[in-house]
């Protein structure tokens, strides 16, 4: 079997759940680059309360759950993620078999050392922080909501994650702009020297791109190929034998039949970057857990393993914001009106 088929396998496996949860769409930082329009809040009690009976009705049938929670920044909902997480680990100690893990995508300024352990203890031990890189760089475009920089507090919380003995992973996303590039070589040499002496931590180089924000006109991103990113990846790489650079998954999460998103007001989606696209709105949790799923706008996420076009796989949004052949309309194929029956088996059309 091909690395392609076995891909495709695991990504309609119905005894495996993906869960992103959106505890708030609210956020304190106000970045330059950010897609999001924070017109929703806290996510509501009876969808907190749906998140909870979904995962009691099909536990029985799965084998490993993974719940990401993202944003806005879900450390401003953390009563949220708490109580849904304790949910989870009763549920695993009472479901024999069940595999649990969970990570969540946040700003870190309210991730400090004693927070990442109570988080930690209830499952969630991966972390992905973003730096912009130095300080200068940094509060020029992840500012908070008032204006004010954010560096400073986020180094503080990060290393007293790396002086502490939290069970955690904590990703380091590092943004490449064209404007910050001269001064990535340093700022890289800082980040290894403090962080990478530690397994917890790794390394992920990341060029800012155009996502729909309102900035998206006058700003400058760095091309895919720019020979200049390799040497930062060099810089990484030198700490030792460690992992310490991340590389991304080949499949997005979009593209898997088994993932889905659950935004703080209970619509369902795909795609954590497309939020405001009619085509990411799939459909509707219940507060007795139960989906409403659009089948056909479901579908169109998963065109890459019918057309068997790894970009697509990569990056399904993509279908959704080119024009050309990507977007021919899937055929229909015997049984696939009963996609949604992956996420849920009593999901309705």
């Amino acid at each position: 079997m091909s690395l392609f088929d076995r891909e495709m396998v695991a990504s309609f496996r119905g005894d495996r759940l993906h869960l992103i949860l959106f505890p708030t769409e609210q956020c304190n930082f106000r970045c330059a680059y950010c897609y999001e329009d924070f017109a929703i809040g806290r996510m509501r009690s009876e969808v907190v309360e749906g998140v909870k009976n979904l995962i009691d009705r099909r536990r029985g049938d799965l084998t490993h759950l993974q719940i990401s929670w993202f944003g806005g920044e879900p450390m401003l909902a953390r009563s949220v993620v708490e109580e849904v997480a304790s949910h989870v680990i009763e549920v695993q100690r009472r479901t024999p078999g069940l595999g649990y893990d969970s990570d969540m995508t946040t700003n870190g300024y309210l991730l400090d050392h004693a927070a990442a352990e109570r988080l930690a203890g209830l499952g969630i031990r991966r972390f992905q922080v973003s730096l912009d890189g130095p300080a200068q760089h940094h509060d020029h475009t992840r500012v908070r909501a008032d204006g004010q920089g954010t560096f400073d507090r986020i180094w503080r919380n990060l290393s007293s994650i790396r002086e502490g003995s939290a069970d955690v992973r904590v990703l380091l996303r590092v943004h490449l702009t064209p404007g910050n590039l001269a001064v990535m070589p340093a700022f890289l040499t800082r980040l290894r020297d403090a962080f990478l002496d530690d397994p917890r931590f790794r390394v992920f180089l990341k060029r800012v791109v155009r996502l729909g924000g309102a900035n998206d006109a006058s700003m400058e991103v760095l091309d895919a190929e720019d020979e200049r990113i390799a040497a930062l990846e060099e810089i990484v790489r030198a700490v030792g034998p460690g992992e310490s650079l991340f590389e991304p998954e080949e499949v997005c999460y979009a593209a898997r039949a088994n993932s889905l998103m659950v935004r703080a007001d209970g619509r369902l989606g795909k795609c954590t970057v497309g939020l405001s696209e009619p085509a990411n709105t799939v459909g509707r949790l219940l507060p007795d857990g139960s989906l409403e799923v659009d089948n056909p706008k479901f579908r169109q996420w998963l065109r890459g393993w019918e057309l068997r076009d790894s970009e697509l796989t990569a990056c399904p949004y993509e279908a959704f914001t080119r024009q050309g052949p990507k977007l021919l309309q899937l055929t229909e194929r015997p049984g696939s009106q009963a996609v949604a029956g992956v996420l849920a088996g009593d999901a309705r059309d």
